[in-house]
Protein backbone atom coordinates (compact mmCIF):
# COMPACT_ATOMS: atom_id res chain seq x y z
CA UNK A 1 0.00 0.00 0.00
CA UNK A 2 1.34 3.40 -0.54
CA UNK A 3 2.73 5.44 2.42
CA UNK A 4 1.02 8.47 3.04
CA UNK A 5 2.50 12.20 3.22
CA UNK A 6 4.57 12.71 6.11
CA UNK A 7 3.64 9.60 8.01
CA UNK A 8 4.42 10.33 11.62
CA UNK A 9 2.28 13.86 11.54
CA UNK A 10 -0.58 11.86 10.20
CA UNK A 11 -0.13 9.07 12.71
CA UNK A 12 -0.50 12.72 15.60
CA UNK A 13 -3.47 13.55 14.04
CA UNK A 14 -4.95 10.08 14.15
CA UNK A 15 -3.98 9.58 17.16
CA UNK A 16 -5.46 12.69 19.00
CA UNK A 17 -8.60 13.05 16.64
CA UNK A 18 -10.05 9.39 16.28
CA UNK A 19 -10.95 6.15 17.85
CA UNK A 20 -8.54 3.94 15.96
CA UNK A 21 -6.23 0.94 17.66
CA UNK A 22 -2.28 1.47 17.19
CA UNK A 23 -2.67 -1.56 14.92
CA UNK A 24 -4.91 0.13 12.87
CA UNK A 25 -3.16 3.38 12.16
CA UNK A 26 0.66 1.55 12.45
CA UNK A 27 -0.79 -0.36 8.96
CA UNK A 28 -1.88 2.51 7.15
CA UNK A 29 0.95 4.60 8.29
CA UNK A 30 3.44 2.26 7.36
CA UNK A 31 5.09 2.77 10.88
CA UNK A 32 5.74 -0.24 13.99
CA UNK A 33 2.80 -0.44 16.64
CA UNK A 34 5.56 0.35 19.09
CA UNK A 35 6.10 3.53 16.96
CA UNK A 36 2.69 4.76 17.38
CA UNK A 37 2.30 3.71 20.85
CA UNK A 38 5.47 6.06 21.79
CA UNK A 39 3.98 8.68 19.58
CA UNK A 40 0.41 8.05 21.62
CA UNK A 41 2.69 8.57 25.19
CA UNK A 42 4.40 11.54 24.18
CA UNK A 43 7.75 9.77 24.02
CA UNK A 44 8.22 10.26 19.93
CA UNK A 45 7.30 13.46 18.26
CA UNK A 46 7.02 15.85 20.88
CA UNK A 47 5.48 19.10 19.77
CA UNK A 48 4.74 17.92 16.17
CA UNK A 49 2.09 19.25 15.01
CA UNK A 50 -1.05 16.43 13.46
CA UNK A 51 -1.84 16.52 10.21
CA UNK A 52 -5.15 15.83 8.68
CA UNK A 53 -5.00 13.18 5.94
CA UNK A 54 -9.31 14.18 4.84
CA UNK A 55 -8.15 17.58 4.53
CA UNK A 56 -5.36 16.86 1.61
CA UNK A 57 -7.43 14.33 0.22
CA UNK A 58 -5.76 10.77 1.37
CA UNK A 59 -8.20 9.51 3.71
CA UNK A 60 -12.04 9.58 3.45
CA UNK A 61 -13.94 10.73 6.70
CA UNK A 62 -16.18 7.26 5.88
CA UNK A 63 -13.44 5.12 5.52
CA UNK A 64 -12.00 5.87 8.92
CA UNK A 65 -15.82 5.70 10.43
CA UNK A 66 -16.00 2.28 8.99
CA UNK A 67 -12.54 1.19 10.95
CA UNK A 68 -13.39 2.40 13.52
CA UNK A 69 -16.83 0.43 13.75
CA UNK A 70 -14.27 -2.81 13.32
CA UNK A 71 -10.97 -3.22 15.22
CA UNK A 72 -10.57 -5.97 12.36
CA UNK A 73 -10.87 -3.09 8.85
CA UNK A 74 -7.85 -1.65 7.34
CA UNK A 75 -8.03 1.84 6.43
CA UNK A 76 -7.17 2.22 2.70
CA UNK A 77 -5.54 5.08 0.30
CA UNK A 78 -8.00 7.13 -1.16
CA UNK A 79 -8.28 7.77 -4.96
CA UNK A 80 -6.85 11.01 -5.91
CA UNK A 81 -8.91 13.34 -7.39
CA UNK A 82 -6.37 15.24 -9.37
CA UNK A 83 -4.83 13.79 -12.93
CA UNK A 84 -1.12 12.53 -11.90
CA UNK A 85 1.42 13.46 -14.32
CA UNK A 86 2.07 10.67 -17.11
CA UNK A 87 5.38 9.05 -16.94
CA UNK A 88 7.30 9.56 -19.52
CA UNK A 89 8.32 6.58 -22.62
CA UNK A 90 11.82 5.98 -22.96
CA UNK A 91 12.94 7.42 -26.41
CA UNK A 92 15.55 9.69 -27.89
CA UNK A 93 17.86 11.49 -25.70
CA UNK A 94 17.17 14.98 -24.90
CA UNK A 95 19.41 17.26 -26.73
CA UNK A 96 19.76 20.90 -25.58
CA UNK A 97 19.23 23.32 -28.63
CA UNK A 98 23.10 25.18 -28.31
CA UNK A 99 24.36 21.17 -28.55
CA UNK A 100 22.45 20.17 -31.33
CA UNK A 101 24.97 21.49 -34.21
CA UNK A 102 27.66 19.14 -32.57
CA UNK A 103 25.57 15.96 -33.16
CA UNK A 104 27.04 15.24 -36.78
CA UNK A 105 30.99 15.91 -35.56
CA UNK A 106 30.29 13.07 -32.47
CA UNK A 107 27.93 10.57 -34.69
CA UNK A 108 31.10 10.85 -37.23
CA UNK A 109 33.32 10.25 -34.80
CA UNK A 110 31.35 7.14 -32.99
CA UNK A 111 30.99 5.96 -37.12
CA UNK A 112 35.07 6.02 -37.36
CA UNK A 113 36.12 4.90 -33.69
CA UNK A 114 33.92 2.22 -32.93
CA UNK A 115 32.05 0.89 -36.09
CA UNK A 116 30.17 -2.44 -33.70
CA UNK A 117 27.95 0.38 -32.60
CA UNK A 118 24.76 -0.18 -33.83
CA UNK A 119 22.22 2.92 -34.83
CA UNK A 120 20.38 2.29 -32.24
CA UNK A 121 23.12 2.04 -29.33
CA UNK A 122 24.53 5.28 -31.54
CA UNK A 123 21.19 7.12 -30.87
CA UNK A 124 20.55 6.31 -27.48
CA UNK A 125 24.31 8.07 -26.85
CA UNK A 126 23.56 11.13 -29.16
CA UNK A 127 20.11 11.74 -29.09
CA UNK A 128 19.51 11.32 -33.22
CA UNK A 129 17.47 8.89 -35.55
CA UNK A 130 18.71 6.24 -37.53
CA UNK A 131 18.45 8.44 -40.96
CA UNK A 132 20.83 11.07 -39.28
CA UNK A 133 23.01 8.65 -39.00
CA UNK A 134 23.25 6.60 -42.36
CA UNK A 135 23.00 9.91 -44.07
CA UNK A 136 26.49 10.72 -42.28
CA UNK A 137 27.72 7.32 -42.45
CA UNK A 138 26.80 7.42 -46.88
CA UNK A 139 27.83 10.96 -46.72
CA UNK A 140 24.77 12.17 -47.97
CA UNK A 141 24.35 14.47 -44.96
CA UNK A 142 23.50 18.50 -45.83
CA UNK A 143 26.59 19.38 -43.66
CA UNK A 144 28.77 16.53 -44.90
CA UNK A 145 31.33 18.91 -46.50
CA UNK A 146 31.87 20.56 -42.72
CA UNK A 147 31.77 18.05 -40.39
CA UNK A 148 34.72 17.63 -37.71
CA UNK A 149 34.21 13.95 -35.84
CA UNK A 150 34.87 14.66 -32.36
CA UNK A 151 34.38 12.64 -29.74
CA UNK A 152 30.64 12.92 -27.86
CA UNK A 153 32.20 12.87 -24.35
CA UNK A 154 34.21 16.35 -25.38
CA UNK A 155 31.63 17.65 -26.46
CA UNK A 156 28.77 17.03 -23.68
CA UNK A 157 26.48 15.02 -25.42
CA UNK A 158 26.62 11.59 -23.06
CA UNK A 159 29.47 10.37 -20.39
CA UNK A 160 32.29 8.56 -20.07
CA UNK A 161 30.65 5.95 -18.72
CA UNK A 162 27.79 5.70 -20.93
CA UNK A 163 30.12 5.27 -23.92
CA UNK A 164 32.16 2.59 -21.88
CA UNK A 165 29.03 0.44 -21.51
CA UNK A 166 27.85 0.81 -25.07
CA UNK A 167 31.16 -0.19 -26.20
CA UNK A 168 30.73 -3.52 -23.97
CA UNK A 169 27.66 -4.06 -24.92
CA UNK A 170 28.44 -3.67 -28.69
CA UNK A 171 31.56 -5.97 -28.32
CA UNK A 172 30.01 -8.91 -26.77
CA UNK A 173 27.21 -9.21 -29.01
CA UNK A 174 29.64 -9.25 -31.64
CA UNK A 175 32.67 -11.12 -30.10
CA UNK A 176 35.87 -11.83 -30.73
CA UNK A 177 36.74 -11.55 -33.93
CA UNK A 178 40.73 -11.06 -33.15
CA UNK A 179 43.13 -14.19 -33.59
CA UNK A 180 45.44 -14.88 -31.13
CA UNK A 181 49.40 -14.91 -32.44
CA UNK A 182 51.90 -16.64 -31.03
CA UNK A 183 55.74 -14.92 -29.93
CA UNK A 184 58.22 -15.46 -32.75
CA UNK A 185 60.91 -17.97 -31.88
CA UNK A 186 64.35 -16.08 -30.14
CA UNK A 187 67.03 -15.81 -33.51
CA UNK A 188 69.40 -18.26 -32.84
CA UNK A 189 73.10 -17.41 -33.30
CA UNK A 190 75.59 -20.20 -35.13
CA UNK A 191 78.29 -22.02 -32.63
CA UNK A 192 81.25 -19.38 -34.58
CA UNK A 193 79.84 -16.64 -34.44
CA UNK A 194 79.27 -17.37 -30.32
CA UNK A 195 82.97 -18.38 -30.24
CA UNK A 196 84.22 -15.11 -32.09
CA UNK A 197 81.57 -12.83 -29.91
CA UNK A 198 83.43 -14.68 -26.59
CA UNK A 199 86.65 -14.14 -27.95
CA UNK A 200 86.48 -10.72 -28.29
CA UNK A 201 85.07 -9.96 -25.17
CA UNK A 202 87.98 -12.10 -23.97
CA UNK A 203 90.52 -9.94 -25.80
CA UNK A 204 92.18 -7.16 -23.51
CA UNK A 205 91.29 -3.66 -25.36
CA UNK A 206 94.56 -2.47 -27.05
CA UNK A 207 95.63 1.09 -26.17
CA UNK A 208 96.22 3.29 -28.92
CA UNK A 209 99.63 5.13 -29.05
CA UNK A 210 99.92 9.12 -30.17
CA UNK A 211 100.80 8.69 -33.31
CA UNK A 212 97.63 6.22 -34.12
CA UNK A 213 95.84 9.29 -32.31
CA UNK A 214 97.55 12.43 -34.01
CA UNK A 215 99.80 10.91 -36.90
CA UNK A 216 102.97 11.30 -37.11
CA UNK A 217 104.85 14.40 -36.25
CA UNK A 218 107.24 15.76 -39.66
CA UNK A 219 110.24 18.39 -38.42
CA UNK A 220 110.50 21.55 -39.99
CA UNK A 221 112.75 22.00 -43.10
CA UNK A 222 115.65 23.51 -42.55
CA UNK A 223 115.73 26.86 -44.87
CA UNK A 224 119.01 28.17 -47.02
CA UNK A 225 120.82 30.32 -45.30
CA UNK A 226 121.52 33.20 -47.55
CA UNK A 227 125.33 35.00 -47.82
CA UNK A 228 125.79 38.17 -45.72
CA UNK A 229 127.06 41.42 -47.61
CA UNK A 230 129.69 43.70 -46.50
CA UNK A 231 129.79 47.57 -46.65
CA UNK A 232 132.87 47.13 -48.99
CA UNK A 233 130.50 44.94 -50.96
CA UNK A 234 128.23 47.92 -51.66
CA UNK A 235 130.13 50.97 -51.35
CA UNK A 236 133.36 49.94 -52.57
CA UNK A 237 136.94 49.77 -50.83
CA UNK A 238 138.00 53.14 -49.02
Amino acid sequence: MAQPLMPKATAVWLVENTALTFDQIADYCNLHILEVQAIADGEVAQGMQGLDPTANGQLNKDEITRCESNTKNRMEMAKPTIPLPKVRQKGARYTPISKRQDRPDAISWLLRSYPELSDAQIGRLVGTTKPTITAIRDKTHRNSATIKPQSPVYLGLCGAPELETMITIARSRAGSSRILTEPLPPISVPDQQEELIEEKRSRPEAVPTAEEVFGKSTKPTEKNEEPQLKTEDVFGPT
